[in-house]
């Protein structure tokens, strides 16, 4: 099993920035990439970006360019650097982790306002 554990969100104004960070605890052997999902009231999940254990990285189109995936290993912890918060980025952002299973985090809150 494979715990997760976000901090970081909050309430920020539109241009500004917040820092997610996402610490992993169990059976971290069995991962392989790590990733951060958000999900807007009335919308499906959608995939934000991801990075895989040799630190391959990945954007939606929507954030690329202002999100910044990345990851320390000695502390078991992937962060997402978002800079030029839009309102339209605010959502119950998910950590995940993908092994043999998936695993989710609790979620935690981003409000941007305009």
């Amino acid at each position: 099993q494979v715990q997760l554990v976000e901090s970081g969100g909050g309430l920020v104004q539109a241009g500004g920035s917040l820092r997610l960070s996402c610490a992993a605890s169990g059976s971290i052997f069995s991962i392989n990439a790590m990733g951060w999902y958000r999900q807007a009231p009335g919308k499906q999940r959608e995939l934000v970006a991801a990075i895989t254990s040799g630190g391959l990285t990945n954007y939606a189109d929507s954030v690329r360019g202002r999100f910044t995936i990345s990851r320390d290993n000695a502390k078991n912890t992937v962060y997402l650097q978002m800079n030029s918060l839009k309102p339209e980025d605010t959502a119950v952002y998910y950590c995940s982790a993908r092994g043999p299973k998936g695993y989710w985090g609790q979620g935690t809150q981003v409000t941007v306002s305009s």
